[in-house]
């Protein structure tokens, strides 16, 4: 992937000085600032709603038939290609984002919003709504807690970040194992450690997104595209963040 979103390459490449912001006041440097990161929330806010309004209409629908045999109760093919799609999209975008265009980038990230969409519609298979909604509540606090934090903070993440990323990894082989054990302490604890884990890297991610701002500053189709990969960072943690809420707090059917 080329190197023109890592704040750290464009600085070096310039002796450490962003020269998209040479000479800018800093009162002009604060509201691009603020109003990049307006569309990153706005991106992500947009993804989550999106999200939510494709999973309630297929859940309260016979369109749920469609990832869920209503005789047996299990997973349809189409369902396996809903749950794996959505990597296919974030590895595009990741990978391909220097080759396609911003509408390009901005109609993968809807598309990634909705089959997820899809795919949580079967939660509510499983749990009641009340509990679907207080996890996404209680979610919602937490996220903007900790992006606050991560936006206002002038403590260096960065070293957080790398453990954090650890962690995540770690995390989801800890899951995995847990497919064959099916120890309910350990998914307690898996659970926990997972809204933990997810609540530091939106922290993270929210600095990271915001040092971005710095390197692509002046440069409109660089700002749009870093701006819908940093929703999709946030989004991905939000989703995650909430899925172990859920498991902790959820009241089952």
């Amino acid at each position: 992937m080329a190197e023109w979103n890592d704040p750290r390459t464009a600085a070096e490449s310039t002796g450490g000085l962003n020269t998209a912001t040479v000479g800018v006041p800093r009162a002009a440097r604060d509201v691009g600032l603020r109003s990049y990161m307006l569309s990153v929330y706005n991106y992500m806010a947009s993804g989550v709603l999106l999200t939510g309004i494709v999973a309630m209409l297929f859940a309260n629908s016979s369109l749920i038939n469609l990832i869920v045999n209503p005789a047996t109760g299990q997973a349809t093919p189409l369902f396996w290609v809903v749950l794996f799609a959505p990597l296919g999209l974030v590895m595009w975008l990741n990978y391909g984002i220097n080759r396609m265009s911003a509408g390009t980038a901005q109609t993968l990230f809807w598309a990634y919003a909705a089959l997820i969409g899809v795919q949580f519609s079967s939660l509510f298979l499983v749990y009641t709504g009340a509990s679907v909604a207080q996890a996404f509540f209680a979610t919602a606090a937490a996220f903007l807690g900790m992006s606050l934090w991560g936006y206002t903070t002038k403590k260096d993440l960065s070293g957080f970040g790398t453990f954090i990323i650890m962690g995540v990894v770690g995390l989801f082989v800890a899951l995995l194992i847990n497919l064959f054990l099916r120890s309910p302490g350990l998914d307690l604890a898996i659970s926990s450690i997972g809204v933990l884990i997810f609540a530091g890297l939106t922290a993270y991610r929210t600095q990271q997104i915001k040092s971005i701002y710095f390197a692509v500053a002046g440069n409109g189709e660089a700002m749009t595209k870093t701006a819908v990969l940093g929703a999709l960072t946030l989004y991905i943690a939000f989703i995650n963040m909430f899925l172990f809420i859920l498991r902790l707090m959820g009241n089952r059917r």
